[in-house]
């Protein structure tokens, strides 16, 4: 039986030390993270991420999601501090007035390319340089639902931040993730038989006109800054979703959830790729 600590005030050492976790610097320095939310607690003990503290406010346990992360914390992996704090306290720990009355500081994993076990046909999101937390969050969420093998980002995206964790909803814990700089990411591709796909808004080819079966990567960069030329080449493909409005392309995340469910119809109604590398 975890045996709780009460904390009342907003100063007390352990509070400051988690809202710390907010910093990038910090998250890089202690490997932690926060997770709030009662959904994306409970997607977080689901998949047996590592708890070092649970902050929780009884008073403030608001959804089934909070009452079953709350409940299943015996069984959770890891140290497991429970911290049982009070309103005021837990107002200095939670984002804004979405709060569940549940905070964790989790170790969260971040797989290195080794480490991602790919199946057949595989169908991998990469970001270069994608850095809001909500076009991240969103992106992985679609992810998820489209049934993506892993995702892996190249550049400054912080994969675990408190942010992304909430717009993610919690689904950054239940598919593979892993970061590494965009020379390594194309080799493994490559390694692993993926044809490469981005998505640019000069290309001749429509999504829904691409072949998205098969082992596939789909590449996709910033608003800013768009692709790296690393990106280019004869055996790397490209499509464009339509525009047909005065905006030329559309919000990295929308551009992402269209490609991978277009990926999805394409995989399930015709799940038998060509051998061809070509759009039919």
């Amino acid at each position: 039986m975890i045996r709780p600590v009460e904390i009342d005030s907003p100063a007390n050492p352990r509070i400051r030390a988690a809202v710390a976790l907010r910093e990038r610097r910090e998250r890089d320095a202690t490997g932690l993270t926060l997770v709030d939310g009662g959904r994306e607690a409970r997607r977080a003990i689901e998949a047996g991420v590592e708890i070092e503290t649970v902050f929780v406010c009884r008073e403030l346990l608001a959804s089934e999601d909070a009452d079953v992360a709350s409940a299943s914390l015996g069984t959770a992996r890891g140290r497991r501090l429970l911290v049982e704090v009070g309103s005021r306290a837990f107002e200095k720990l939670a984002y804004g007035d979405r709060s569940d009355g549940i905070v964790l500081v989790v170790r969260p994993r971040l797989r290195t390319l080794a480490e991602l076990d790919l199946p057949e046909n595989a169908l991998v999101v990469v970001t270069e340089d994608v850095e809001k937390p909500g076009n991240v969050g969103a992106i992985l969420r679609s992810a998820d639902g489209a049934g993506a093998d892993a995702v892996v980002a190249a550049g400054g995206t912080d994969l675990f931040n408190p942010n992304v964790i909430r717009a993610s909803v919690g689904t950054v814990f239940s598919i593979p993730v892993a970061a590494a700089p965009v020379a390594e990411i194309a080799a493994w591709l490559r390694a692993h038989g993926l044809r490469t796909i981005t998505a640019r808004v000069d290309s001749p080819t429509l999504h829904v006109d691409a072949d998205l079966r098969g082992p596939l990567a789909l590449i996709l960069g910033s608003e800013a800054e768009g692709l790296s030329p690393a990106w280019q080449g004869e055996e790397i493909e490209s499509v464009r979703l339509p525009m047909e409005g005065t905006a030329d392309s559309l919000n990295v995340s929308a551009a992402a959830a269209i490609l991978l469910y277009e990926a999805w119809r394409q995989r399930r109604h015709a799940p038998v790729a060509a051998a061809s590398t070509q759009s039919p």
